[in-house]
């Protein structure tokens, strides 16, 4: 009985010996393999000169499986280690280590998509305008599923006050110019700066706050924009000299300039495509709108003198400043209106923000439906592609260096942004597009 014990106990031994063995060998084959596999991918990405080896890896894993489940000894195989060497227990399945998985520069692992750091420039923005494409159409099956309703409405009002309010800051130069040349003593010389002042104001502000849009969002710069333009044109109206008279007008035509064209991108990114022409000519309605709100104001204000006041001889008051007044408030409450409308969730899927722009389809969806009678609609998207995002490097100065240099190179930094997305408006597939358009609207404004 004796013998018998010892010959079993060592025939234990010698299989345990030998299932450490394959352990060491089968980390040696499958290393080896490895590094043959990843030469031979990068050239005829070929596999069938290792074929031997997996099978040799299979057959020293199935001896030493064998080994174990006959002494009972399988912490050796689930902890990835024994007493003698310590062995990963992903390099027992040909993964390497954490501290060893450093590629060359240059070489890519076996299986693994290639990374954005080893891509040229040309090929992300290619891999970007890609996805685009497919958000573009996959944005408009959402649309269509959230359906045209209540939200829609809702939008449409605020931001045709929004444009109703830009209206009126545009005809109030014509009406107050007689009374304030004669009011500030302007000469016929200088007269003729107040009308076109708002309009280059205009001019810089749409190349601005356009470009500026697409890094903030839509709802924010128009916000900005809108409030710029209320608080210059309230502050016009208490001023005395013409100078100041004339900043004060030029800074709220830089205003109104951000607020035109960002309203009607706000309001299309969420339309469907066949609403979107109709309901687009019906937002231009409330510019002149606007034009007949400045015209019923100026003459139900400016022709009573007697609403008049002075503070001596230094400060005058005169009604056509109640008209500036009056005039800058659909703006102001265009401005209470927008904070309570969200962002444009195509501007937030274009920016990687998936979720917040999935919260914001949801909520149009349930108000449209709600409106509808069906409450019980569930909004099905659940997942919506996002473009890749492209890393927008800034050179920096250290962290002690001079906050206000700090704050002259993020301003650098957007303001080339804005110039090289005006840029892509002149290139391939858009070009043609946008010099069309730009005709357009010249004449349109000319005339």
């Amino acid at each position: 009985m004796d013998e018998t014990h010892n010959n079993r106990d060592s025939l234990a031994k010698g299989a345990k010996d030998i299932a450490k063995e394959a352990k060491r060998q089968a980390a040696k084959n499958v290393g080896k393999a490895v590094d043959r596999a990843t030469d031979e991918y990068s050239t005829h990405r070929s596999y069938n000169r290792f074929q031997n080896e997996e099978e040799d890896e299979n057959n020293y894993n199935a001896n030493a499986q064998h080994a174990n489940d006959e002494e009972g000894a399988s912490s050796d195989d689930t902890e990835g280690h024994d007493d003698e060497d310590e062995i990963y227990e992903g390099e027992y399945q040909g993964v390497p280590a954490h501290n060893e998985g450093k590629l060359r520069d240059g070489q890519v692992a076996l299986g693994q998509p290639v990374s954005d750091s080893l891509k040229s420039h040309k090929e992300l923005e290619s891999e970007r305008q890609t996805d685009e494409e497919e958000l573009a159409q996959q944005y408009e099956l959402i649309m269509q599923e959230c359906g045209h309703g209540r939200f829609q409405w809702q939008l449409f009002f605020v931001l045709g006050l929004a444009l109703m309010s830009d209206g009126v800051e545009v005809f109030v130069v014509g009406f107050v110019l007689p009374s304030a040349e004669t009011d500030m003593c302007v000469k016929n010389s200088g007269a003729g700066w107040l009308g076109s002042v708002v309009y280059l104001g205009m001019m810089f502000g749409a190349f601005f706050w356009g470009g500026l849009s697409d890094k903030l969002g839509r709802k924010q710069c128009l916000l900005i924009s809108m409030s710029v333009n209320g608080f210059f044109a309230f502050l016009s109206s208490f001023v005395q000299g013409y100078s100041m008279f004339l900043v004060c007008r030029m800074v709220s035509g830089f205003g109104i300039g951000g607020a035109v064209p960002i309203v009607f991108s706000y309001f299309a990114e969420v339309l469907a495509r066949e609403k979107r022409g109709e309901h687009l000519s019906w937002l231009c309605m409330f510019w002149m709108i606007g034009g007949i709100y400045a015209s019923a104001m100026a003459w139900a204000i400016i022709p009573h003198y007697g609403w008049s006041f002075s503070m001596g001889s230094a400060y005058q008051f005169h009604s056509w400043r109640v008209f500036v007044v009056v005039c800058a408030l659909p703006c102001v409450s265009a401005v209470v209106a927008l904070t309570f409308m969200p962002e444009s969730p195509r501007f937030l899927l274009e920016n990687g923000k998936h979720d917040e722009a999935w919260m914001v389809l949801k909520h149009i969806h349930d108000t449209n439906m709600r409106a509808r009678g069906e409450p019980e609609r569930v909004f099905t998207v659940n997942r919506i592609k996002v473009p890749k995002q492209l890393d927008e490097l800034v050179e920096m100065q250290n962290e002690s260096a001079n906050p206000v240099l700090k704050v002259l190179y993020k301003i650098k930094a957007e303001l080339r942004g804005i110039w090289l997305t005006f840029m892509k408006c002149f290139d391939y597939p858009v070009k043609d597009n946008t010099i069309k358009l730009a005709i357009v609207w010249f004449t349109l404004s000319f005339g």
